[in-house]
């Protein structure tokens, strides 16, 4: 591959303002958290649809959730497609695999029953789990130190986007009920294929580029990323994500479903509510792209002040009624906090402070692990839904509270250095 082959910055060219085409590249790479929960959401919305429409019991309906893009499908694909990043270059993995996204949209959307939505769901969330850390590895890659931040926490912006533009969808085609919900599955189809399109234009990262033809050593080999300060940072960023993805997962998929089955609003109004939670996520999204870069001591900061908005946001729940307006008490206070001390610091850290050839696996792995819990969670969610609001306000709480203490204090100070700098200040693995 010859250096004009290569996205992005080379090691020795980390300098500068971020140009016109890295933003273009952080779009696309971005799709694909637009096209990740996009699809969960859409799911979620029709959730209580496809129940009534296909016969589904309670346990079939956690099922559906836990193999999707929001668990146990998209866990797959992490873990997979994160290594294969890694051994076989990022332009192998997300020139392909919108294809197979684009099919299991394709056929959910087509479903007439079970069997088609459960096989469609669960290609949908292999094919997002391979993108996203693969993606998100390529955007760290090509992006000058002093805006890494700025250009990965953009494609959390994509990624309230996508939820933003489905329940607007759902919003306008409430009235079609299921008929509109096809619809919805068949927009993404549309993105997914013009995305894919779009990405032939990319190539491979130059980091990857130079790390994959320079660098052999052990501490490189998939075993290394068990020892030493590998190792930390792989318990550290997986421990907060699972514990905050907990949360927002079921927040993600869920929340129209509880509603709507709780009698604290229609199908319309689950959804618009669920939509102001995302945008909501877009505006602190891109607060939190103005300041992430400026210092250690700002990321801390925010991550504190998100940190305790998430937790009151479910105790809001344990004091007072469900009813419409704790339920907007709720969504404000998870969609900024959630902005602030969530996956954008999840995706952020998950690109410094792992080696090249080790970084999609690093975060392949953390992602599937948490997807794999959420996915088991979403089994009981709808029976605990169905006995009230409280025991689920309960453990998300505790779950946001771990993730915020274990997320603030042994934050590392990453901010504003090169992936080469932070590897060279790492104690060897």
């Amino acid at each position: 591959m010859t250096s004009q082959d290569a996205v992005g910055l080379s090691p020795s060219e980390d300098s500068g303002t971020v140009t016109r085409q890295q933003w273009k590249w952080s779009i696309l790479a971005g799709m694909a958290s637009y096209l990740d929960a996009g699809s969960i959401v859409a799911l979620g919305a029709g959730l209580s649809l496809f129940q009534t429409s296909l016969g589904l019991s309670d346990g079939a309906v956690g099922a559906l959730a836990a193999i999707g893009p929001n668990a146990i499908g998209c866990a797959i694909g992490a873990f997979v497609g994160g290594r294969l990043g890694d051994k076989l270059g990022r332009k192998r993995i997300y020139k392909y695999d919108l294809l197979v996204y684009a099919a299991g949209i394709l056929c959910i959307a087509l479903a007439f029953n079970p069997l088609m939505l459960f096989i469609g769901t669960f290609i949908v969330g292999v094919a997002v789990g391979a993108d996203v850390p693969t993606s998100l590895a390529l955007v760290g890659e090509f992006s000058p130190s002093k805006a890494r931040g700025k250009l990965v926490s953009f494609t959390q912006i994509a990624w309230n986007l996508g939820p933003v533009v489905v329940l607007l969808l759902a919003l306008a085609l409430s009235s079609l009920d299921l008929i509109g919900i096809r619809i919805i599955f068949l927009h993404l189809f549309v993105v997914a294929i013009v995305t894919w399109a779009l990405r032939q234009g990319l190539a491979e990262s130059a980091r990857w580029q130079t790390a994959s033809t320079s660098d052999t050593s052990a501490k490189h080999k998939l075993s290394a990323l068990f020892r030493g300060t590998n190792l930390k940072a792989l318990v550290w960023t997986g421990t907060f994500y699972l514990f905050w993805n907990i949360a927002a997962g079921t927040n993600g998929i869920f929340t129209p479903y509880i509603i709507r089955t709780l009698n604290a609003g229609s199908q319309a109004a689950s959804v618009a509510l669920s939509c102001a939670g995302f945008v909501l996520g877009i505006l602190a999204g891109l607060v939190v792209m103005r300041l992430v870069d400026r210092s250690h001591l700002t990321r801390k900061a925010m991550w504190g002040v998100g940190a305790v908005m998430q937790v009151l946001a479910f105790v809001a729940y344990l004091v007072f009624p469900f009813t419409v307006p704790v339920i907007i008490i709720n969504i404000v206070l998870f969609g900024v906090g959630g902005a602030f001390a969530g996956e954008a610091f999840y995706k952020i850290f998950s690109q410094e402070l792992f080696p090249t050839m080790l970084r999609g696996t690093a975060q392949g792995f953390t992602f599937g692990v948490a997807r794999t819990f959420l996915g088991i969670w979403s089994f009981f969610v709808p029976a605990l839904a169905a006995i009230g609001i409280r025991p689920v306000a309960a453990l998300l709480a505790l779950s946001l509270l771990i993730s915020g203490v274990v997320g603030f204090f042994f934050m590392p100070n990453t901010s504003g250095k090169s992936l080469e700098q932070i590897e060279a200040e790492r104690v060897p693995a």
